[in-house]
């Protein structure tokens, strides 16, 4: 069988789930590979993504390691069998990784919940907004390249999922690129917190507990809690986080943010003022 070369996030997830079901149950993995009468490699190969893994195969994994949530099992069966070649294929071999990895991950999300503190997040971006910040952060960009990025952020915008987001004040006074572009941008959030969809939430500057919100931060729902992520961006592009604790600590974090925050109307109107003023 032909190895991968590089899995994708949503294939690795799969392989992580299946080590910590293994793990869970106490067998290392030659003792998982007797049991399913293959081999120490094999069972290696599926734990890294490096290859994949048939249904029959997965369900009875999942019962040699006495999985017994139906609903979590269904979800990774799903996950395997599973060979969706979406939009973002285009961009293969022309985007780093990364942006197809996030691209894939939204579109197999059931919501995404939002944390920002100094940019508008990219689902709201109008291109203009897009292109100032591509260009501050990746100066050496070809014109080419830059608007690639920005044409894949427009793409990424199409998704229809329940979508909360808590905007800090900061992100919405800081001009990333013009006076014309930052009220372009109001305007933007102003119309797509109308959606069904969307419920949008401002954190003032003068209100008190800054510190709860004092980190950027995306939560994607995943069919079944186990399989949320958390995405965070670091210096070398996003890092996935899936570890139960975490998410769980993430979870609590954006209701204790949201709790800070103004309630949507309140938000809309404060953004029309912040409108006004430029």
């Amino acid at each position: 069988m032909v190895l991968r070369r590089e899995p994708t996030a949503r294939q690795a997830r799969l392989a992580t789930e299946l080590r910590r079901l293994r793990e869970a149950a106490g067998l290392n993995a030659t003792e998982a590979a007797a049991l399913l009468g293959t081999g120490r490699v094999q069972i290696s190969h599926i734990e890294s993504g490096l290859t994949g893994v048939s249904e029959e195969r997965l369900r009875r994994m999942a019962s040699h390691y006495a999985c017994t949530d139906e609903e979590f099992i269904n979800a990774l069966v799903t996950m395997a069998i599973g060979r969706t070649r979406g939009w973002w294929e285009e961009y293969r071999g022309l985007l780093p990784t990364p942006f197809l990895d996030l691209s894939e991950l939204e579109h197999h999300a059931k919501f995404q919940r939002h944390v920002a503190i100094l940019h508008v997040p990219g689902l709201l971006q109008t291109e203009d907004y897009a292109r100032a910040v591509f260009s501050s952060r990746l100066s050496e960009l070809t014109h080419d390249e830059l608007e690639l990025r920005i044409r894949h952020r427009m793409a990424r915008q199409e998704i229809a999922i329940p979508y909360e987001v808590v905007i800090h004040e900061a992100a919405l006074r800081i001009r990333v690129s013009d006076r014309a572009g930052s009220k372009s941008q109001l305007a933007k959030l102003l119309e797509v917190s109308e959606a069904d969809h969307v419920t949008l939430r401002v954190i003032p500057l003068d209100l008190d507990g800054f510190a709860k919100a004092s980190s950027t931060m995306t939560y994607v729902g995943g069919p079944v809690p186990k399989l949320d992520t958390v995405v965070r961006d670091a210096p070398h592009g996003s890092m996935f986080i899936d570890s139960e604790a975490q998410l769980s600590t993430y979870r609590a974090g954006f209701r204790t943010v949201e709790a800070s925050s103004l309630e949507p109307r309140q938000s809309r109107d404060f953004i029309h003022k912040l409108a006004n003023e430029l």
